[in-house]
């Protein structure tokens, strides 16, 4: 059975992408910054070092190699050190963990961006610092599948206005194609873990809202 990790996969999207890929077949990890929330793997990113601790903790529980990590976990609003840790780097080192483990075949790494962001314009709501490291996480996704290319398969899903951030009233501007739903972003996450041939590719989910 193929595993595979999904960062805050307790709530929200996370779950709804933790739980399509359970019902696919994968054994899912599900980390979480809260202790009360009952995840396999608690990790928060905020600290410093906590990939670190969080891969040393699954060594030794035994549940290396992982064969796919979806990087979900996001901070929306939060002083701009804890956005960038949580947003940006840990995702990074993650995927550095997971190229390091040299399976064959190379194992696969979906970062979820945000749809909104991949123009020129930033929302309103959005804060800078969270629009500025799905920025930097949308180009390193692209940079790295290329460094990683043979030893990683790293793509990125984009999702519209699916969930309101929390705390924050949003209402999702007309779309094309209509609101996407979490389960439209789980499906395209399950393809791009699956898409052999496929890296540096950015999905959007957005209901046709970037045309």
């Amino acid at each position: 059975m193929r595993t595979v990790l999904v960062t805050g996969g307790t709530t929200r999207l996370g779950k709804a992408i933790a739980d399509a890929l359970a019902q696919l077949g994968w054994r899912v990890l599900r980390t979480s910054h809260r202790p009360e929330a009952h995840a396999d793997l608690c990790a928060d990113f905020s600290r410093e070092g906590a990939v670190q601790a969080l891969w040393t903790e699954l060594s030794r529980r035994a549940l290396l190699p992982l064969d796919a990590l979806v990087n979900n976990a996001a901070v929306y609003v939060a002083a701009p050190e804890t956005v960038r840790r949580v947003n940006l780097l840990a995702p990074q080192a993650l995927a550095r963990q997971m190229a390091a483990q040299g399976l064959t075949p190379p194992p696969a790494v979906v970062n979820i961006l945000d749809a909104a962001l991949l123009g020129e314009a930033t929302p309103p709501c959005a804060s800078a610092p969270y629009a500025e490291t799905k920025r930097e996480l949308a180009a390193w996704t692209r940079t790295a599948a290329k460094t990683f290319a043979g030893r990683l398969r790293l793509n990125a899903v984009a999702p519209g206005a699916v969930l309101a951030p929390v705390g924050i009233r949003e209402k999702a501007p007309p779309m094309p194609l209509g609101r996407p739903t979490c389960d439209d972003v789980a499906r395209a996450v399950a393809f791009l873990l699956d898409a052999r041939a496929t890296t540096g590719a950015i999905i959007p989910v957005d209901g046709g809202i970037s045309l």
